[in-house]
């Protein structure tokens, strides 16, 4: 059982008044931390071990148990073969004729200037 959980069990002493915030100065436990306990908010560690199953069980091999060596050198080729549906390829260089976008600039401008000039738009 976490601190916050057995102050709250353990109560303020006699001639205290119940509150949280004395019990959080009796205690040296922030009194969020004990308002959200009193509610039912489980602590960090246990909401963590609840959602344990959440990982798939070959994550949680102990380190010992991997094989401690580096991909080898021809480990692209076998990632290739176990997934078919990838394959290799290379880009090619642009057409020249894709570079030559000066026409397409100064129309942009032209069109852009005409609304920009409108009064209501800005």
């Amino acid at each position: 059982m976490d601190k916050p959980s057995q102050v709250l069990a353990q109560g303020l002493p006699e001639g205290v008044r119940k509150s949280f915030r004395a019990l959080a100065d009796h205690s040296d436990v922030p009194r969020t931390t004990l308002q959200h306990r009193a509610r039912g908010r489980r602590s960090k560690e246990e909401k963590a071990q609840s959602q344990h199953y959440l990982y798939p069980l070959a994550r949680q091999r102990p380190p010992k148990d991997r094989p401690n060596k580096s991909p080898s050198k021809n480990w692209p080729q076998s990632f290739y073969k176990r997934h078919p549906e990838l394959r290799v390829s290379k880009s090619g260089a642009l057409d020249w004729n894709r570079y030559d976008i000066y026409k397409k600039v100064v129309y942009w401008f032209e069109v852009i200037g005409k609304v920009l000039q409108d009064s209501a738009v800005l």
